[in-house]
């Protein structure tokens, strides 16, 4: 693990660090960084934060002189606002982007800083890497600017960037420390608008005139942006815990190169577009992030512990299944549940669905009258079906108020003669269902269906225990009570018609039961049970893996949350809803589900390897190359050996 290696390198500071075990569920409290000097950090106006803050009107309306030091894809982007809000804009950079400055309107200023500098504009808009930043700072001619020029900086990090321009910048210079909590593809995906996107800020030092401070502010604020008034030590806290594990969940999913499926559920959408957003980043800001914010150790420490922990528990039950049979005799489903020989056409005909025709009326036998059964059943009875049901536990009076026939005896309802049984048990009790139901009082040609999150167990399960005269459809909704609130339309329904019979009857039954799905506008995928499991293992089964994980952290929404972060939380809300028992079964009966947990694992461990490998060259060139510019930028994080 690289925990270990991790907590050697830090070693190797120690008057600087004192670290112990983080827990799962809370930050840790043991985690310490030195402070920053105590006069860097009483220049800061907003040792709290304030949601949202008003932005004074302005009584000068006079554009702003706005000098953009690095005009790269952030510069620009925030340039083009800036640039229609009537402002005049300068831009320096590295690379000659004189192009792109022409067609927005900003005067670009290719080699001489000093050029740009003498304009004296009234803001200096910092657009850098993490990186570089305090490299741009040391060569820019402050005697070229006026003494109190607004300097602004734009940096994911933000306790760092107080720090450098407090060191660098000449103390008549006014500081506004501040992040946009969006990017060209976050406010792409927002239509192109920055409204209700966070906009945080801290008045690090502010001093005479307020109102050139006020102006820019002003700009994000009439676009719409959240305003938060937030001290830079608590946003990085904040975003240690939200930014952070947003984008080390981006990149472990980018390792995987997940690819979209035709079984997508929204929360593999969700993870998807994470990873595409991630991938729009240079891995120089997800390094930046974890090096000089000084919490986002500890989050990537819970992180491994989280997916550690979980997999002691997967392996841990597993575990269990195995010394039954070893060491008490006892017969498992498992020689069942590992057959994965590939479903095979049994009948010649497609299932179409017209929305002109009536399909027939069929009486159900609802097996498993749980929380997925009675969200079925809803419909079902809304559409005019006879829905008949039984389960362990009595829901009498659920049945009667959705208009259900309740059973407390299986005989009982087998005797009615249902056309279609369908179990809605769970993974793991589906086979001793099956071998508990009495066939023998069901019509020969009964259809049977589940709704299981795994295909090929089913198939195998009711190709052993059903009489050879009795239909099979295996199906899965790929939506529950959650997603599927707001009704189904466009929500995936995957089927494989396992064995139907050739007659006109059988086949009319069987694409009257998926019609209820057809007609509710579901997405209808008929794919084999085999095809099922291979894409459900590289979608649904790291959908829920990453859930868990993230719930194992004890996530919580901040006052600075990105769109990736509050994604991350709806997946948590939806993973917490479910039972381990589902997310075990999802593990121990899809054969594919083993090697994308290890590859999940394996993608981890690459990306803290990048990480703790970068750092290890930051420590070698301080150690041994007496690298002063390295011994400063240690400095600047809290993590230097020179006192």
């Amino acid at each position: 693990m690289i925990i270990s290696h991790s907590q050697h390198l830090l070693s190797l500071f120690p008057t600087t660090l004192r670290l112990t075990k983080p827990s799962l569920a809370s930050p840790s409290s043991s985690l310490s960084f030195p402070s920053l000097s105590s006069s860097s950090i009483s220049m800061s106006s907003s040792s709290s934060f304030s949601l949202p803050t008003a932005i004074s009107p302005l009584s000068d309306p006079a554009p702003l002189r706005i000098a953009i030091v690095g005009f790269g894809n952030y510069g620009q982007f925030l340039a083009e606002t800036l640039s229609s809000e009537g402002h005049t804009l300068l831009a320096h950079s590295r690379s000659d982007h004189s192009a792109a400055a022409t067609r927005l309107g900003v005067s670009f200023f290719t080699t001489d800083l000093h050029d740009l500098c003498e304009r004296h504009p009234d803001v200096v808009l910092l657009c850098t890497s993490i990186l570089s930043t305090e490299t741009v700072l040391k060569t820019l001619p402050f005697q070229r600017l006026r003494r109190n020029t607004l300097f602004v900086d734009v940096l994911s990090v933000k306790d760092f960037a107080k720090t450098l321009l407090l060191q660098y910048v000449p103390d008549d210079f006014d500081i506004l420390c501040t992040h946009p909590m969006f990017g060209p593809q976050s406010a792409s995906s927002n239509r192109g608008s920055w409204r209700g996107l966070r906009f945080v800020y801290d008045k690090v030092r502010i001093r005479g005139d307020r109102s050139r401070c006020e102006k820019f502010l002003a700009v994000f604020e009439r676009r719409g942006c959240e305003m938060v008034e937030m001290s830079c030590a608590d946003h990085d806290r904040y975003a240690a815990g939200s930014q952070f594990i947003t984008h080390t969940v981006g990149r472990v999913l980018e390792t995987l190169k997940l690819q979209s499926t035709p079984i997508n559920t929204r929360g593999y959408e969700a993870l998807l577009g994470l990873a595409e957003n991630t991938r729009g980043d240079s891995f120089d800001l997800y390094y930046g992030l974890f090096v000089y914010n000084s919490n986002s150790l500890e989050m990537l420490e819970r992180m491994d512990l989280a997916f550690e922990s979980l997999r002691k528990e997967l392996f841990g039950r597993l575990h269990g299944v195995v010394r039954k049979q070893l060491f008490e005799g006892e017969t498992h489903q498992s020689h069942i549940a590992l057959d994965v020989t590939m479903s095979k056409d049994v009948s010649d005909f497609k299932y179409e669905y017209n929305a002109d025709d009536s399909s027939r009326l069929l009486k159900i036998g609802i097996v498993g009258f749980g929380n997925f059964g009675q969200f079925l059943a809803k419909r079902m009875v809304k559409q005019g079906h006879n829905v008949l049901a039984y389960s362990r536990t009595d829901y009498t009076d659920a049945a009667a108020e959705l208009g259900v026939s309740y059973y407390s005896d299986l005989d009982d309802l087998f005797e009615e003669h249902p056309e279609v049984i369908l179990l809605c048990t769970s993974i793991l009790s589906t086979e001793k269902v099956l071998k508990s139901l009495p066939f023998q009082r069901l019509k020969r040609s009964t259809l049977f269906v589940d709704v299981l999150s795994v295909k090929e167990f089913p198939r195998n399960a009711f190709l052993q225990t059903l009489p050879q005269d009795f239909d099979i459809l295996c199906t899965h909704p790929m939506f529950g009570p959650e997603s599927g609130k707001n009704g189904w339309n466009g929500l995936s329904f995957v089927f494989d018609k396992v064995r139907i019979g050739m007659d006109d009857r059988r086949r009319s039954r069987c694409d009257s039961f998926l019609d209820i799905f057809a007609r509710e506008g579901c997405s209808m995928v008929e794919m084999s049970c085999a095809e099922h499991d291979w894409h459900a293992a590289g979608s649904q089964f790291i959908t829920h893996t990453v859930g868990r994980v993230l719930e194992k952290l004890g996530l919580e929404s901040t006052p600075v949350d990105t769109k990736g972060y509050e994604t991350l939380l709806k997946l948590v809300e939806n993973t917490a809803g479910d039972s381990f028992d589902l997310y075990y079964g999802l593990f121990l009966y899809n054969p594919n589900a083993m090697e994308q947990l290890e590859r999940f694992g394996f993608a981890f461990e690459s990306l803290k390897k990048q990480l703790f490998g970068r750092l290890h060259g930051l420590l070698h060139k301080q150690l041994f190359g007496n690298d002063k510019e390295t011994q400063i930028m240690l400095e600047t994080t809290g993590l230097s050996t020179f006192r």
